[in-house]
């Protein structure tokens, strides 16, 4: 059942009246509602105003956008980077280059639908997906396959350690990863996963995110080589679409010390939450992630009759399996955690445990 609202739903929300906490949603670092995140915001709204249509090719250009750029880039390690107006078109703009260029196209399980530009098989497994990389590889067919991933999959089969994708022959894959959920949260300075999958021996890596989810901001970004971003840049679907705000990419640069204290107030909530968690199976949780996944309406329906509200709906669309999470985010106070800890707890002991 979905449930409106009017404002933004930080770490409480109320439905007629009545307090809740929320533990769901993708506000990892508690940003948008942050007081002095919104002023630095609505500081940069009013040099560059509330929003830029122009096109990139403008003869008019914001010198921000190579600003925001050049420092993403060096914060997630790739020679470059381009910024869009949302991590969807970036998905979308990365799974059309690369239908373009009549590649195969091949899918892990649980790839995010931005990266599809029609519908396309997704591996249930990834031995299927090796078994049909490896027929492809050994066909007379000589098209280079193309790998769409997600990072962070929730279920734990890609984001920390990349195990199974790390059994694939890499060097004769052109890999496309979706970093959305991680960028921000994970990685040496939140730079993602970027450097750590960089080493794996991919033919050629591209990485795509929304930066709304770990920077608080509505805009997406590309990162690879020079070269592949160049072409991309040329291309006539980034000429002719809209940039993101630049008020947002000024605000991207001038937060670094707010995303810093905010990353380590994460930490420590989510230290503090698995601390005091009673080991329990059915909760799957990747490490250094603040989610927890899980598949019970019962602990769904026992959270909302005690006043906590968790990510639980259908995704992408009503033929898909129900998506339930639990979101540890900045915003979080040691009294929220310890009512969600002894919630769960307590649901352990009386409904799995006996």
């Amino acid at each position: 059942m979905a449930i409106k609202i009017d404002s933004f739903p930080g770490r409480e929300l109320h439905i007629e009246g009545i307090p809740y906490l929320y533990f769901g949603g993708t506000s990892y670092l508690g940003l948008q509602d942050l007081p002095e995140f919104q002023e630095l915001y609505i500081k940069h709204v009013r040099n560059y105003g509330t929003n830029y249509g122009a096109s990139r090719k403008s003869n008019i250009q914001f010198s921000i956008y190579d600003k925001a750029e050049q420092y993403l880039a060096k914060l997630v390690g790739s020679e470059a980077c381009i910024t869009l107006s949302s991590g969807y078109l970036a998905g979308q703009f990365l799974a059309g280059f690369m239908e373009s260029q009549r590649y195969k196209l091949f899918y892990v399980p649980h790839t995010h639908s931005a990266l599809f530009r029609k519908e396309a098989k997704t591996y249930v497994t990834y031995a299927s997906l090796n078994i049909a990389l490896e027929d492809h590889l050994n066909s007379t067919n000589k098209t280079t396959p193309v790998l769409f991933l997600d990072a962070v999959d929730f279920s734990g089969g890609n984001f920390p350690n990349f195990q199974a994708l790390k059994k694939l022959p890499l060097n004769k894959l052109i890999i496309v990863v979706d970093d959305s959920h991680g960028i921000g949260i994970v990685g040496n300075n939140g730079g993602g996963v970027y450097q750590s999958l960089s080493g794996l021996g991919a033919k050629e890596l591209f990485i795509c995110c929304s930066l709304g989810k770990g920077y608080g901001l509505q805009a997406g970004a590309i990162f690879g080589t020079k070269k592949d971003m160049e072409v991309l840049r040329n291309s006539s679907l980034y000429g002719g679409s809209s940039p993101p705000s630049p008020a947002a990419m000024a605000t991207l640069l001038e937060a670094d010390s707010i995303y810093k204290n905010r990353r380590n107030r994460l930490r420590q909530n989510l230290e503090f939450f698995l601390k005091n968690l009673d080991v329990n199976k059915k909760l799957r949780h990747m490490a250094g992630h603040p989610t927890i996944s899980f598949q019970s309406p019962a602990l769904v329906d026992y959270l909302f009759k005690n006043k906590i509200i968790v990510t639980d709906f259908r995704y992408p669309n009503e033929d898909s399996e129900t998506m339930s999470r639990i979101v540890i985010s900045a915003s979080h106070t040691i009294a929220d955690l310890e009512k969600l800890v002894q919630l769960l707890n307590s649901f352990n002991h009386k409904y799995i445990k006996n």
